[in-house]
């Protein structure tokens, strides 16, 4: 598991490639080392939080992405604009055909705080 200290010197372009490569490898302790105890994560134009904190993200991603060995994320594109990461991914594992996704990251303190997940509709 990554120490706080170390999330500290990661820039937000670092944390969203960290994370995502703990997804890709499903490792749930590196990933979750990515996110702030308080983590919100969004299903737009959802207006409330889907999870609020690092138990229930830690759970929804045990019991969801991390339980199939199939599901893996592709960065097509990044962006970074000062504490904000937007990644538009494809998701493959879902379904037949891989799934595009626009995610924005908004970290502070060496951590991700906040995930909004857009989807193509």
């Amino acid at each position: 598991m990554t120490s706080p200290s170390n999330n500290a010197t990661r820039s937000p372009a670092e944390l969203a490639q960290a994370q995502l490569d703990a997804y890709n490898a499903k490792d749930l302790d590196a990933f979750c080392a990515c996110y702030a105890e308080e983590v919100r994560v969004w299903r737009m134009p959802d207006p409330m939080p889907r999870t609020s904190g690092i138990s229930s993200f830690r759970e929804s991603y045990a019991g969801g992405p991390f339980a199939n060995p199939a599901i893996r994320a592709e960065v097509r594109e990044r962006l970074v604009m000062g504490s904000k990461v937007v990644d538009y991914e494809w998701v493959h594992g879902r379904s037949a055909e891989a799934q595009p996704v626009m995610v924005v990251y908004h970290c502070r303190d060496g951590l991700i705080h906040e995930v909004y997940f857009f989807s193509p509709d």
